[in-house]
């Protein structure tokens, strides 16, 4: 049994991804796949996880543009020149020299400076939701494999036997104890079997370029993936795996995200306040050679835009956040009802095809081929209890494919490994 979160949990899987995105080499997988090596390569060349590291990197500069405070201004300010009479030409230039700055009130720098660490928080929770979702995305992919690879095992072996039924049948027809339609029949049969296997490897192949494709890569290097595909061992009960719903980044994230429009709301509400503007200058006047001091203020006067659609905006997308959070975990709550059904289901159908009727139908082909190998059974009897044999063994494949699916997505939900790994890694 292979298991996702038993070798990623959420609390090692940012440190991880830092550590993995620092690797300056990266090997291609080679050789037999454990699920470990395909999520270690994919953290190290994901195109998801690399654009979530630009956004880490966008809102830190976004912190730093919060902090800046204005730039003070020079100004010169020339009058009394270029007129008429007395003020004609420069005589009687007035010339002033100044500088002034505008000064934030009612905490603006700060609420911003507060909103960009809440988004740097939200962004960094996001990533971690990002890279569950990566985790989850290779396991999917990687199941798909080891699925194929299973089917192509069972392709191949319905194929050996239906070649093994032919060369029997090729023999009593050979020592006239059967008629040549059986062996017409057993030789479509085997026609059937190989296309079947044919098209179980490359299934195999699309599955293999599919899963490769996560670590951006175009030809897979990999050899046979390694599971313990029948291990299904049972998990906790659905009501211990709905009380860690709320601890997952899924559910973080709205935490995170209404701390930030708490902040942005604050920055709204600061913003409705008007900024002042206080400056000094020295001012000449050619006409007498003497100079003074000159110092304004100025600020705006609060006849409308008092920023409140703003404020009344942030504030609503606040109250958004909880009714989205509810709306989440309803959703939630039924998936993982539902997957946890299908685990249920899944493993319950698997334990019955693998320990009762398979076993059965093996018993009943062996049975088969000796009686007809002796005449006591005729060959659509035989050929029937292949088919069965055949269907049972992919119905079980595909039920334990069920099941690894349906464990992913729940400790995806609950980002908990359900069952401990037997990987050393």
């Amino acid at each position: 049994m292979f298991s996702l979160w038993a070798r990623f949990t959420c609390a090692g899987v940012f440190a991880f991804a830092c550590m993995a995105a620092r690797a300056t080499d990266f090997t291609e997988p080679r050789g037999p796949l454990t699920l470990s090596t395909a999520l270690n390569a994919a953290l190290q060349r994901n195109h998801l996880l690399r654009n979530a590291d630009f956004q880490l990197r966008i809102v830190d500069a976004q912190l730093t543009q919060a902090g800046l405070r204005p730039n003070p201004e020079l100004g010169i300010q020339l009058e009394n020149f270029g007129g008429s009479g007395a003020v004609r030409g420069t005589s009687a230039l007035e010339s002033t020299l100044s500088l002034s700055q505008v000064i934030e009130l009612g905490g603006k720098r700060q609420a911003r400076v507060q909103a960009a660490r809440y988004g740097i928080d939200n962004a960094t929770i996001e990533r971690e939701a990002a890279q569950l979702d990566v985790l989850a995305e290779v396991t999917r992919r990687f199941i798909d494999v080891a699925e194929a690879q299973e089917q192509l095992y069972v392709a191949r072996g319905n194929a050996a036997l239906a070649q093994k039924t032919f060369a029997a049948i090729k023999l009593r027809v050979d020592a006239a104890r059967s008629p040549v339609g059986e062996q017409s029949r057993a030789a479509i049969a085997r026609g059937r079997a190989q296309l079947i296997e044919q098209q179980a490897e490359s299934a195999l192949r699309t599955a293999h370029r599919r899963l490769a494709a996560q670590w951006g890569s175009s030809a897979p290097q990999f050899g046979d993936a390694q599971t313990d595909w029948f291990d299904l061992p049972r998990t906790e009960s659905f009501a211990a795996l709905v009380a860690r719903l709320k601890t997952t980044p899924s559910f973080l994230r709205f935490t995170s995200e209404a701390r930030l429009r708490d902040a942005q709301w604050q920055l709204a509400i600061a913003q409705a306040k008007s900024d002042v503007t206080v400056g000094a200058g020295i001012r000449r006047f050619d006409e007498t050679g003497d100079t003074g001091f000159v110092v304004n203020f100025s600020m705006p006067i609060p006849l409308a835009n008092r920023n409140q659609g703003a404020i009344r905006e942030a504030a609503l997308r606040r109250e958004q956040v909880a009714v989205d959070e509810d709306a989440a975990f309803i959703t939630t709550q039924a998936n993982l009802f539902e997957f946890y059904q299908t685990l249920e289901g899944s493993r319950a159908e698997v334990l019955r095809l693998r320990d009762d009727l398979i076993p059965q139908a093996d018993a009943a082909v062996k049975q088969l081929r000796d009686g007809y190998e002796r005449g006591r059974f005729s060959y659509l009897e035989l050929a029937e209890a292949q088919r069965e044999l055949m269907e049972l063994q992919r119905a079980a494949v595909a039920a334990a494919a069920t099941f690894h699916r349906a464990l992913a997505e729940i400790e995806r939900l609950t980002n908990t490994p359900l069952i401990a790994s037997k990987d050393p890694q």
